[in-house]
C-alpha cells in the first residue's frame, strides 16, 4: 500500500503543468485529489477516482477559506496541500525599471500571498487530525539570480524562506512544510509562450548537468516522497529539481 493512500491532496494550480502531473502522480499511489483551479478544475478532476474540481483564486481569502471548507465538506478530511499555482510564463521579461507596480503586487498576490492564505486555512484542519503535509513548489531561479524577472525571482525565494519560517512553527504540530524547486520547466503555460521558449529554453539546457528539456513528471517524485510516510524526519527543506543546473 502506498504511504499517500486514501490521503486527501489538495493542489492548488492542479488543471494543467506541473500542477496536473503531481495531480496524476498523487492518484497514481492512491491519494484522493482536489484541484483547486482558477480554470478548468472540474474537468481536471474528472480524470481521478472521486476527484474533486473547485474552482478558486488562491489569492483571494474568501474565496481559499470557501475551498478548504468545500473540501472537508466532500472528502471529510485533508492530508496534503501542494502549493503550486502561480504566475510565471505569462510575464514579460524586461528590466526591473520597467515593471508596473500593479503588476509586482500582483506575482506577489498569487505567487506569495496565497500560500499564506492556503496555510492558515488548511494548517487548523490539520492539526486537528493530528498533523498533515505541505509541499511548496518555488524555482531555481533565486538561487541562480536570474534577471528580467525580478518579481517573479523574489516571490519564488520567498517561498523558500515561508516555508522554512513555517516549518518551524507547526512542526509541533507534526505538520511537516517543504519546498521543490523546479528548473525551467517545459509545461503547457510555457509552451503557449513561444517567445519564453527561445530565450529560456537552449540556455537552460545548456547549463545543466543533464542536458536534457524538463518537464513536469521530473517534479513529481519528490513530491509524492514529502507528501508520504518516507519523509517523516524531513521539515523546513527546499530540494532543487534543475538537472544539476544548481547545487543546493
Amino acid at each position: 500500500m502506498s504511504q499517500v493512500d486514501g490521503k486527501v491532496a489538495v493542489v492548488t494550480g492542479g488543471s494543467q503543468g506541473i500542477g496536473k502531473a503531481i495531480a496524476d502522480g498523487l492518484a497514481a499511489e492512491g491519494a484522493r485529489i482536489v484541484v483547486a483551479d482558477l480554470h478548468g478544475a472540474e474537468e481536471a478532476a474528472g480524470a481521478y477516482r472521486d476527484g474533486v474540481g473547485l474552482t478558486v483564486d488562491v489569492a483571494d481569502e474568501v474565496a481559499v477559506e470557501g475551498m478548504v471548507a468545500a473540501t472537508i465538506e466532500q472528502c471529510g478530511s485533508l492530508d496534503i496541500l501542494v502549493n503550486n499555482a502561480g504566475l510565471y510564463a505569462s510575464l514579460a521579461m524586461r528590466p526591473f525599471t520597467d515593471i508596473p507596480l500593479e503588476e509586482w503586487r500582483r506575482v506577489m498576490d498569487v505567487n506569495v500571498a496565497s500560500m499564506f492564505l492556503m496555510c492558515r486555512a488548511v494548517v487548523p484542519v490539520m492539526r486537528s487530525r493530528g498533523g498533515g503535509r505541505i509541499v511548496n513548489i518555488s524555482s531555481g531561479t533565486p538561487f541562480r539570480g536570474v534577471p528580467f524577472l525580478l518579481h517573479y525571482v523574489t516571490s519564488k525565494g520567498a517561498i523558500v524562506a515561508f516555508t522554512r519560517a513555517l516549518a518551524k512553527e507547526v512542526g509541533k504540530d507534526a505538520v511537516l512544510v517543504n519546498c521543490v524547486a523546479p528548473g525551467f520547466t517545459m509545461s503547457a503555460g510555457v509552451e503557449a509562450h513561444p517567445e519564453v521558449i527561445e530565450k529560456l529554453r537552449d540556455v537552460s539546457v545548456s547549463a545543466r548537468t543533464l542536458q536534457r528539456d524538463q518537464v513536469p513528471e521530473d517534479v513529481v517524485g519528490a513530491v509524492v516522497f514529502l507528501a508520504g510516510g518516507d519523509s517523516d524526519f524531513i521539515t523546513g527543506q527546499t530540494i532543487v529539481i534543475d538537472g544539476g543546473q544548481t547545487f543546493h
